[in-house]
């Protein structure tokens, strides 16, 4: 007997989370036992009834005065199985091995992972961990530093290379099923991105180390600002520089307006093909989908580089000042972006076990015009509802749980607002509105032509 999946909305004036489920035939869903709506005039809805409760609320919220995207594994695992059929790698320690202290990493990891809100360990807890072991090892000068630097390096190739051939399975998909993945992606990012010109620029925020942001960004035609500058080997500037693009109207002078198809970006944990070469972070020219890290990396400037030197979190910390450089840079960036008047955070695929992500969160949500958007294909491990019953803030926070609500290309079809939210869509609507909104029936002039309404002129 299999079990129904739950689905979680709590939208506009819901007071709790409306729980629901499929109704046994496709695109009809059922209210949960003990779950109400107010909304809802029948027992059995579908998608309309779901787009016309959601769509509108997201729509406003897109539009307020600051807007930010922070996207975790889940965008990566879902346009991957649009191209493959089949999940992306993920965080899974099996098959790295650390040598003689192997067990005594897991088994402290494994302690620490609770801390995270997680049952089991991951690959990241014991890369933690090792980095933790190692640095002790360099301070009482322990003869097994070397070996277990060494093996260090060899996982750290390892987790980057199994983070590339997730890049690569949707890079050599069938054409089809490709040309579909990045749609999908593409029609996501752009419907958050294109913001009237009036409005702060979107902020994206992601914890993942591939690139596929970057990719999507590319085919979209969407210029991503973030702290690197150069073009052959960018550099990382701790100075935040608030560059931008803008342009001159015709006719109109000393009024630049903002350049559309404009955001910033900002890796929080690091990157793929970001690597430490001395004192400096470059990021290197790594292929989308490419087999692995190490044949880039020699390079003139880069000859002490190696795959232990790249800046994927955890990084192989030399002293506290590289632990924190530039991950301490980064997540200032999402404080700024995100804890200001008006801001909306929008998170899509993120469990919330970032613990320094969930403070940025909390400390957002104590400015009463502030909201959050939780939109998760799941939630396994109970992390996220955990989060929402904790913060305690459930007018300020919208939810959109489950696969009716939150599978990319649903979403991206059904819910999320159309990707030209511009003047035009503004002055057709009030058009409408005085067209047909005003009178219960169409009076006679409008039928035979408008007349009496004016010029269009006259109503926008």
């Amino acid at each position: 007997m299999t079990t129904s999946v739950i689905n979680l909305l709590k939208v506009r004036d819901d007071r709790s989370p409306v729980h629901f489920e499929e109704a046994g035939e496709v695109g009809k869903f059922k209210l949960c036992n003990g779950s109400d709506a107010s909304w809802l005039t029948t027992p059995e809805f579908g998608l309309k009834e779901l787009r016309s409760r959601v769509e509108p609320w997201l729509t406003s919220l897109f539009q307020t005065e600051h807007l930010s995207l922070l996207v975790g594994s889940g965008i990566t695992h879902a346009v991957h199985h649009i191209a493959t059929g089949s999940s992306a790698a993920g965080m899974d320690r099996e098959g790295y091995n650390f040598g003689d202290q192997h067990d005594k990493i897991c088994a402290a990891a494994d302690r620490e992972a609770p801390r995270a809100g997680r049952t089991a360990a991951n690959i990241e807890d014991d890369l933690r961990v090792a980095n933790e072991l190692l640095r002790g090892m360099e301070i009482v000068d322990s003869q097994k530093q070397a070996q277990l630097k060494q093996q260090l390096e060899t996982i750290l190739g390892q987790f980057a290379s199994s983070i590339l051939r997730s890049e690569g399975g949707i890079a050599t998909a069938e054409a089809a099923r490709r040309e579909q993945a990045f749609n999908t992606l593409v029609t996501f990012l752009m419907s958050f991105a294109s913001r009237s010109g009036v409005r702060d620029r979107l902020n994206i925020f992601t914890t993942n180390y591939d690139r596929l942001i970057e990719a999507g960004a590319e085919l979209a035609g969407l210029h991503l600002l973030d702290r690197f500058l150069g073009n052959l080997m960018p550099i990382f500037r701790s100075s935040r520089m608030d560059l931008d693009m803008h342009y001159n109207p015709p006719g109109i002078r000393g009024e630049p307006r903002y350049l559309e198809g404009v955001a910033r970006f900002t890796k929080l944990h690091g990157s793929v093909d970001w690597v430490q070469t001395g004192k400096d972070i470059r990021r290197i020219g790594l292929p989308f989908g490419v087999d692995e890290v190490a044949p880039y990396l020699k390079a003139p400037g880069l000859s002490d580089a190696s795959p232990h030197k790249l800046m994927i979190y955890p990084n192989a910390a030399k002293d506290s000042e590289t632990a924190n450089y530039p991950y301490v840079e980064l997540f200032r960036d999402l404080a700024a972006a995100v804890c200001r008047p008006n801001s909306t955070l929008v998170t899509y695929g993120y469990s919330f076990g970032d613990e320094h992500i969930n403070r940025v969160i909390r400390d957002m949500l104590t400015i009463p015009s502030t909201h959050l958007v939780v939109i998760s294909y799941n939630d396994p491990l109970g992390r996220i509802m955990k989060t929402y019953e904790e913060l305690g803030r459930p007018s300020q926070i919208s939810l959109m749980i489950g696969p009716a609500l939150s599978d990319l290309q649903t979403l991206t079809e059904t819910f999320l607002p159309k990707a030209a939210i511009d003047k035009t869509t503004f002055r057709m609507s009030e058009l409408l509105k005085q067209r047909f909104g005003t009178e219960p029936r169409p009076s006679p002039s409008v039928e035979k032509g408008n007349e009496g309404l004016g010029s269009v002129e006259d109503l926008i």
